[in-house]
């Protein structure tokens, strides 16, 4: 899955969802895609930016969890998943994966 790819996906689902209320980045095989809800809209764009929340996974498990393959807790749990800095905002990407 091309970095376009994923950020188009994450367009799609983050202009119909409320504003997260802060700065979520996925680092998803080393390649940043920064998700700003911090304004009225979320707005999306590939950034090697700080962000409030950074979660870091592979495109492999970035695909399972948006076709609801996976358990994202479980992915958490199993290392498959790392979260570092503001949980809230984690807890708000169900509303960006669909």
């Amino acid at each position: 899955m091309s970095l376009e790819n994923m950020i188009s996906q994450f367009e799609k689902r983050a202009s119909t969802a409320a504003p997260i209320g802060g700065t979520l980045k996925f680092e998803v095989d080393g390649m940043g895609i920064l998700i700003d809800g911090s304004g009225d809209t979320n707005t999306v764009q590939a950034s090697e930016d700080a962000a409030d929340c950074t979660i870091s996974l592979t495109a492999e498990v970035l695909q399972k969890l948006r076709d609801g393959d996976i358990n994202p807790m479980m992915a958490v749990m199993g290392g498959q998943i790392k979260i570092s800095g503001d949980m809230g905002l984690a807890m708000k990407v169900q509303s960006l994966m669909g």
